[in-house]
């Protein structure tokens, strides 16, 4: 077994070896709390798809976002449940560029190859059934948002 085998390596590091992670952190927080300020958007952001009955992983996602940010979890639950793990996940990149920044240490985890090839799967998983599940609320996700 080579080291890019081992499963799991957590470490320290001199620059930010996940700088993608944290720009999509940011990104996301920026778009969130501007979200939070302005509201959902009065224009449609929906694909064609959409229109047909056909819902997908993220359908619901902006107003899960709206809500989770306004403090009513379980509206946003019903709407699109990704919201929380991707919210989760925002903050522990956060507070990991906090960190970063102010002692130029970085923390570093790596997977290796076979947690790589789990953690896809149990992603590609977890979207198939979040599909399904948004499939049977598209009565709700296709309801126009209140004004």
């Amino acid at each position: 077994m080579t080291s890019r085998d081992r499963d799991l390596r957590i470490g320290w590091s001199d620059h930010d070896r996940a700088a993608w992670c944290t720009k999509a952190a940011v990104l996301f927080g920026v778009a969130a709390v501007a979200l939070r300020i302005v509201g959902v958007p009065p224009v449609d952001l929906h694909g064609p798809l959409h229109y047909l009955g056909v819902m997908d992983p993220l359908c619901g996602g902006t107003r899960a976002t709206f809500l989770l940010l306004s403090g009513d979890l379980a509206e946003a639950a019903r709407y699109n449940p990704i919201v929380f793990p991707l919210a989760a996940v925002a903050v522990l990149v956060f507070a990991r560029a906090v960190v970063g920044m102010t002692t130029r240490r970085w923390l570093d985890v790596q997977l290796g190859r076979m947690s790589r090839i789990a953690a896809w799967t149990a992603l590609a998983l977890a979207l198939v059934l979040l599909e399904v599940r948004q499939q049977l609320n598209a009565d709700l996700l296709m309801q126009a948002w209140p004004a």
